[in-house]
């Protein structure tokens, strides 16, 4: 007892020893009968009288005869059986009372009870969920011995023990002291049960699920079958109830490493941790009775999507401290600060130029993330991965795991980028395309999409030209590709252009036919009169066709008629207009129908004074030199008061 008193003051855990002392039920029950019939002598003699009687006929009587027996007999007999029966229900009545620990043999066990002979004329009956261990093996053989408490008669036979009331007055004193002291004991998990676990520690006892472990803890089976150290928290020995606790021990234990760790914590000191959650910004790191936070940002120099593509819960890491708040206790750690950054040389390592192999991480709509090495990705657009544009996604191309072959584009480490292409492996069919079609090659191929300024045509694959809404007719004012040309159709053209650095291919239709401007152009020059006919109008003028496919402008101040009275031009009506001006360049005809009226009055106002000349006759002296020189003044250039006197005239001979 000694030895056990030391264990208990150093707070070392124990096992508490479940073996109980035997009793013996027969002498017992001999003494409580002995004691019954002294209390009674007149009862005592009658009764020995006839059992002295008895022997004596029986050492008389012959073997072969059989012994007769009378009223006296039986009465006595029954008198005996009586009093045998009372004094085993008064020995039961005690040990109930009592609780007394007394040792029976197992018998046999049944699906219901294990059956334990305890010296009394009915044996013992222990509940069949005492006698099973977790694992549902029974803990006792028939022939073993066992301690057990009579707690009360069965009615349909025998008496109720319990093996566990046997245990626990046994290790009672123990548990107790214990509690006292503080001193963690030993069990085994053996079932889960509502709001917790039941713990063998020599008795059953009750572990709450707040206080298995420091955190709460969602999965309690796993513990059932685990042996762990406890603590005693509270007893009840009138009803039988031991509470018990494990998150004291592990807090206790976690405080001291606490002490530890935070009297050698500093930034930028090296610990080693184990890992004890996972979230989707970090990890939690255990370093000793202190939790750090391992950000995911500082897990790698690459990129992770979440922290489980580097570690698991339970691995042991080293991590760096990057920042330790005293008073609030909070630590940063990283991981990848423990080897060195690969973006500081990445220039010399991988120059432009140069052919590396990787591997996919992740695809997107713009591109594909491709690691070179650990911490180091690249980035492939989708722009860089085909010489071909009919491309609709990445993923066409490359999926996550695949290894790719790329040719490094740029580098640029303060921003920790780095451009890749996989088209520039393959043979670029835009440089050779100047030499196969050069500008004015006719060439056919499909209308693959429309536009609002022009429709691509492919002429093979991955080489697309452009059509400008402008090249598709020399007449036509088109406002939408669709309306000379529909998706899928086969068309001719004419190559316009080749730009191989900007990968662009000038097509155009109208180029297959003559230009007409080129022609009219050619055809007529300014003073020319020609008629036209108004196609639209504009609050400036009207555009007037003057040719097939082409149109002049007669702005609103050149259409008045002779006598300067403005002329409305509706649409469809014809006119004759005078070409005032011409530019080939922007393909501009200025016309005028003023410019005509006044063609026509000078011819008037000349006809007009060749008639006053030859009416005049020429007379001899003064006169007559007048009259010369005014005929070869009149023949001269038409001056304003020439048309204002020949339209007086004029008025003068419609008045007579």
């Amino acid at each position: 007892m000694a030895e056990i008193d030391h264990n208990l003051s150093t707070h070392e855990s124990i096992a508490l020893n479940t073996t109980l002392e035997p009793t013996v039920p027969e002498a017992t029950a001999q003494q409580t009968a002995t004691q019954d019939l002294s209390s009674n002598p007149t009862e005592t003699s009658h009764l020995a009288e006839p059992v002295a009687e008895t022997h004596q006929l029986q050492a008389a009587a012959e073997p072969a005869a059989e012994p007769e027996y009378d009223d006296l007999d039986f009465a006595r007999a029954l008198a005996s059986f009586d009093k045998e029966q009372a004094a085993e229900k008064d020995t039961a009545q005690s040990l109930t009372t009592e609780e007394a620990v007394i040792t029976g043999t197992v018998v046999k066990i049944t699906d219901k009870h294990a059956v334990i002979d305890i010296g009394l004329k009915s044996e013992g009956l222990i509940p069949l969920d005492q006698v099973l261990d977790h694992t549902g093996t029974p803990k006792f053989n028939v022939g073993d011995t066992v301690e057990v408490v009579v707690e009360r008669e069965e009615a349909e036979g025998g008496y109720l023990v319990s093996y566990e009331k046997a245990l626990r007055h046994k290790v009672w004193d123990k548990l107790e002291e214990a509690s006292n002291t503080k001193t963690p004991v030993k069990g085994m998990v053996v079932s889960r049960v509502k709001g917790g676990l039941t713990v063998d520690i020599g008795i059953k006892a009750f572990l709450p699920g707040s206080q298995v472990e420091v955190r709460p803890v969602r999965n309690l089976d796993a513990y059932i079958g685990t042996e762990i150290e406890v603590r005693v928290i509270k007893l009840n020995k009138k009803r039988g109830n031991v509470v018990i606790s494990r998150k004291e021990i592990l807090e206790e234990e976690q405080n001291a490493r606490k002490e530890v760790t935070l009297s050698t914590l500093e930034e930028g000191a090296v610990f080693t941790g184990v890992v004890k959650n996972l979230t989707d910004y970090g990890a939690f790191v255990d370093m000793g009775g202190l939790d750090g936070l391992l950000h995911i940002t500082d897990m790698s120099w690459g990129r992770l999507t979440h922290p489980r593509d580097l570690v698991n819960v339970g691995d042991e890491i080293q991590v760096k401290v990057l920042k330790f708040d005293k008073e609030k206790q909070r630590v940063s750690l990283g991981f990848k600060q423990l080897t060195p950054d690969p973006w500081l040389d990445a220039i010399e390592r991988y120059p432009v130029g140069a052919q590396v192999r990787g591997r996919v991480l992740s695809v997107t709509d713009y591109g594909a993330f491709v690691e070179l090495e650990q911490g180091i990705e690249g980035l492939v657009h989708v722009s860089e991965m085909t010489w071909s544009k009919r491309m609709k996604h990445p993923s066409k191309m490359v999926k996550p795991g695949d290894e790719v072959d790329t040719i490094i584009l740029s580098v640029n480490p303060n921003d920790r980028r780095i451009s890749l292409g996989m088209k520039q492996l393959q043979d670029n069919p835009w440089e050779q395309l100047e030499n196969k079609y050069p500008e004015g090659t006719i060439i056919e191929g499909r209308v693959r999409n429309l536009t609002d300024f022009g429709a691509f045509i492919e002429i093979e694959d991955g080489i697309d030209g452009l059509v400008h809404v402008s090249n598709l007719s020399w007449t036509k004012r088109i406002k939408h590709p669709s309306e000379v040309l529909k998706k899928g159709e086969k068309i001719k053209a004419v190559v316009l252009g080749v730009e191989p650095e900007n990968r662009r291919l000038s097509l155009g239709i109208k180029q297959l036919q003559p230009d007409v401007w080129e022609t009219f152009f050619a055809q007529h020059r300014v003073g020319d009169v020609i008629k036209g006919k108004v196609l639209r109008t504009a609050q400036f003028g009207a555009f007037v066709e003057i040719a097939e496919g082409v149109e002049g402008l007669c702005h609103i101040s050149e259409a008045v008629d002779e006598h300067g009275k403005q002329i409305t031009l509706n649409v469809g009506d014809e006119h004759d207009f005078k070409i005032v001006k011409m530019n080939q360049e922007e393909k501009k005809v200025g016309l005028s129908i003023k410019a005509i009226g006044e063609e026509a009055t000078r011819a008037e106002v000349e006809s007009y004074k060749e008639r006053e000349s030859s009416r005049e006759s020429a007379p001899k002296g003064k006169g007559k030199g007048q009259g010369s020189s005014s005929s070869s003044s009149n023949s001269g250039s038409t001056t304003l008061g020439d048309l204002l006197k020949w339209k007086q005239a004029e008025n003068e001979d419609n008045e007579n």
